[in-house]
């Protein structure tokens, strides 16, 4: 029976690696993937998913205005697809979620999204209070602070290397904007 699922982190995880891992391990098998990633991204290049460790694919992109619904649908009809991976889906929108779940319900294809929980200042990304509202499977990936904790924060530094408090919700950055703690260094960073 195909699921949505929501596989969430903060920054440096390694969401994208499972991503490409997963993928890799269906058409391992003989089976064909649909890989999607946010648009604005272009972090790796335009519709490319990339990990830090080096490996990466292409995708196709979604933007605000994008059908997730539609688009599967269009994919499916070129031939079998056995799971439909998501990228970046903190990005994606309420409804855009609601898409995915119906895809999953309507057109019978596993969907997983990979994606932020929260942003720098501690709240949801819409994408992911829609994910975790309407997902029928949530794994958390796990990394570390500093301090060996686990880390379920994220602040981003400014060009003089301080955590910001204020800002717009979506800034593309890596290991130069954005810092991985738990949340008792997080808060001691943002009180700072």
């Amino acid at each position: 029976m195909a699921k949505l699922y929501f596989h969430y982190s903060t920054m440096n995880a390694g969401k994208s690696t499972i991503l490409l891992q997963a993928s890799h391990n269906y058409i391992e098998r003989g089976m064909r993937t649909f890989l999607v990633t946010a648009g604005f991204d272009q972090r790796a290049g335009t519709g490319r998913i990339a990990s830090r460790i080096g490996i990466a694919a292409e995708a196709a992109c979604f933007d605000v205005t994008t059908d997730m619904f539609r688009m599967i649908a269009a994919r499916l009809d070129e031939g079998p697809c056995a799971c439909v991976f998501i990228d970046e889906a903190q990005f994606l929108s309420r409804d855009q979620v609601w898409q995915l779940a119906r895809a999953v319900d309507d057109l019978h294809v596993p969907v997983m999204c990979y994606g932020l929980r929260v942003d720098f200042r501690g709240e949801l990304f819409p994408g992911s209070a829609a994910l975790l509202a309407l997902a029928d499977e949530m794994r958390e990936v796990r990394t570390i602070c500093h301090c060996g904790r686990k880390a379920t924060m994220v602040v981003r530094l400014g060009p003089d290397g301080l955590p910001l408090r204020e800002g717009a919700q979506v800034q593309i950055g890596g290991n130069e904007t954005y810092v991985s703690l738990c949340r008792r260094h997080w808060r001691a960073a943002m009180e700072g």
